[in-house]
């Protein structure tokens, strides 16, 4: 299959699920869907050891989606225990096919976060896993999080989500019209746009400040490090994938056709846990607080200096949080505020 330069190398070592037929949302059909997917770790007999971690906008299981620092022995997911399951969402470049009948070949592919939820259940399903002992995810794969758990209320015995919201933001749908634009401008070198925009959303002024502030009028690190981040991605993506999980994020909504979100994620039989990033330029904290509250579900906040990406880079705070899940999923949740748990801010620049 063709694409970006980088991107076969991203998906040697995947497993494939064959789905078969599979119905969007949208009232399209795809034909033979096989689902990418990265598998650590031996399943137990009955599945009730596997954590389930889901990747956000351009993450690849290669890395287990981002979550490579938290996954292996002696580590907060230790695979002497657990079997951790990575898929490559649907619509995404790294792995998962289908093909589209010829009256849809030429349209825009209209996937939800809902449908990326029933296609990983399917994958469950395959593997003969009743109950996760954990679903993860961040951001893009933090709203498929929230889809599985209304979607399968007993689908594992805890789930976390990190900066991301419940339903549609005007802020979030306002940054993806920016990328969106930018692809439709010039398709390729807008992919490396659209990229160097979203880094200034992932990060804060604080941090790139600290890392980037020119020291005299003809030396600015920032651009090369923009530059550098565009072109990265252009290897490594492709922009039709990046368009259709846009429009997923833009059309993310849990509670549509179910009463709204906290009917949507109170019948959940889990522990469920949102954590909010202060100073997040993306997805505020207060997003997640409003689900998690209409959820009756227990809140969390991550100090970091990155915004919106402290998910994946304030390891130990992190591993600490996916750690406590892991302890005591299954014990049900509590709907008292939890106390807030601080990350090193002393910590050295993320790489």
């Amino acid at each position: 299959m063709s694409g970006p330069p980088d991107v076969a190398a991203l998906r040697v070592g995947l497993a494939e699920h064959r789905a078969g037929d599979f119905a969007l949302e949208s009232d399209e059909t795809l034909r033979d869907v096989r689902q990418a997917f990265r598998l650590e770790g031996e399943i137990d007999a009955d599945g009730g050891n596997v954590v389930l971690l889901f990747h956000s906008l351009t993450g690849s299981p290669a890395d287990l989606g981002g979550w490579r620092p938290f996954v292996g022995p002696d580590l907060p997911i230790d695979t002497r225990r657990f079997a951790v399951l990575a898929p490559n969402l649907l619509g995404s470049c790294y792995g998962t096919h289908f093909l589209r009948g010829a009256g849809h070949a030429k349209r825009p592919l209209a996937v939800t976060t809902r449908d990326q939820a029933r296609l990983a259940g399917l994958l469950l399903d395959a593997l003969g896993v009743k109950r996760l002992a954990l679903v993860a995810g961040g951001s893009l794969g933090g709203m498929v999080t929230l889809e599985l758990c209304a979607t399968r209320p007993d689908a594992a015995r805890a789930a976390i989500v990190f900066a991301a919201p419940a339903s549609p933001t005007a802020w979030g749908a306002a940054w993806n019209h920016v990328h969106r634009t930018a692809l439709e401008a010039v398709p390729r070198s807008g992919l490396a746009l659209a990229r160097m925009v979203g880094m200034l959303t992932y990060r804060t002024p604080i941090e790139v400040e600290r890392r980037f502030r020119p020291h005299g009028s003809e030396t600015h690190p920032v651009r090369d490090y923009l530059d550098h981040h565009g072109e990265k991605l252009l290897r490594r993506f492709s922009p039709r994938a990046y368009r259709t999980l846009l429009d997923a994020i833009d059309a993310h909504d849990v509670g549509r056709g179910r009463g709204g979100v906290g009917a949507a994620l109170r019948p959940f039989r889990g522990r469920l846990v949102g954590v909010g990033i202060p100073g997040d330029l993306l997805y505020p904290p207060e997003e997640v607080l409003r689900w998690t509250r209409a959820a009756g579900a227990e809140y969390r906040e991550l100090a970091s200096r990155s915004g919106h990406d402290g998910f994946l880079l304030e390891t130990g705070a992190v591993g600490l949080l996916l750690a406590e899940a892991l302890s005591v999923g299954g014990a049900g949740r509590s709907p008292a505020p939890a106390p807030l748990l601080a990350a090193n801010l002393d910590a050295g620049p993320p790489p």
